[in-house]
């Protein structure tokens, strides 16, 4: 059993903490920020065809389509941004998480895999943190 234990931390100790938090950072960021450009024209212009969607088939409860689309399209933008650079990590980071249930109660229930594919990095930024490679590390937020 020591040989297993020995070859589990050396594991560990090859594979920094930081480099983990900043690849789970970009990856879980990529989708995110590709599917807000998909939603609009220009620079945050959103589309024709966005404001369909959400008054057709995204739609949520509580908020109207033009809000809706409005605010996913933001954060979609916004939040992968904080979270690449490694700044308000945690809170951009829950805020993507809540838009991942969103989407997988009210938009695409079938669509789990890929949202546990989201959500266990998020996850893992929100209690980790962004790591060492991070301006919440640099400002000491983190």
């Amino acid at each position: 059993m020591n040989r297993i234990a020995d070859i589990h931390r050396r594991i560990t100790a090859a594979v920094p903490e930081a480099g983990l938090a900043l690849l789970l950072r970009v990856g879980v960021a990529t989708p995110f920020f590709l599917s807000g450009r998909t939603k609009v024209e220009g620079l945050l212009t959103i589309t024709p065809s966005t404001r369909y969607l959400f008054a057709e088939e995204y739609r949520l409860p509580l908020l109207s389509a033009d809000m809706a689309a409005h605010l996913a399209t933001y954060a979609e933008h916004l939040a992968p941004i904080l979270i690449v650079l490694g700044l308000a990590t945690r809170p951009a980071a829950a805020g993507l998480l809540f838009m991942t249930l969103v989407i997988q109660v009210f938009v695409e229930p079938g669509g789990w895999p890929v949202h546990l594919l989201w959500a266990g990095p998020l996850a893992y930024l929100i209690a980790r943190g962004p790591g060492a490679i991070s301006l919440d590390r640099v400002l000491k937020i983190a």
